[in-house]
């Protein structure tokens, strides 16, 4: 667990990662490059999750030995899947990336949701109900090697 004291806005205590995978970690179905590195240092400290309707059928291939836990999601409901999966791990303990408008819920519940404004573009709604936007992946994640950026990023 990651303890962060952002100055004028909030604790985190961090456990989990919760990552969208199309149009987040990966781009059409493949990994993109370095984040199997950068999931490989955050999975030393939190638990990760990629939750996906896996849409190109790659998501167990592409994160093959990487220490992170695939959920399939197969609802005719993403958005509250996704958000309920947020609820059930305790949202206050999680933090979740994502780009979709099917992760704005998740995004909007977690104790910290990062959109992605990466390739695929990004969600005006998903936008909305996050804490904080990053261009890319990398970054996003860095966030939570590299803590005195969130807190920079988020403190009032």
């Amino acid at each position: 667990m990651s303890s962060i004291e952002i100055p004028n806005y909030k604790s985190l205590s961090i456990k989990h990662l919760v990552l969208d995978y199309n149009g987040t970690i990966a781009k059409d179905g493949i990994l993109i490059e370095n984040v199997k590195v950068l999931l490989q240092t955050l999975c030393q400290e939190f638990k990760i999750y990629v939750i996906t309707a896996d849409t190109f059928g790659s998501v167990h291939q592409q994160l093959e030995g990487i220490n992170v836990t695939v959920i399939v999601i197969s609802s005719s409901d993403h958005t509250q899947e996704k958000a309920a999966f947020i609820e059930n791990l305790g949202a206050v303990h999680c933090a979740a990336i994502g780009n979709g408008n099917n992760d704005a819920k998740m995004l909007e519940r977690a104790a910290v949701g990062i959109a992605l404004l990466g390739d695929e573009g990004l969600c005006t709604t998903t936008f909305l109900k996050s804490d904080l936007v990053c261009k890319n992946i990398e970054d996003a994640l860095e966030l939570f090697i590299h803590k005195k950026r969130l807190i920079a990023t988020l403190r009032a």
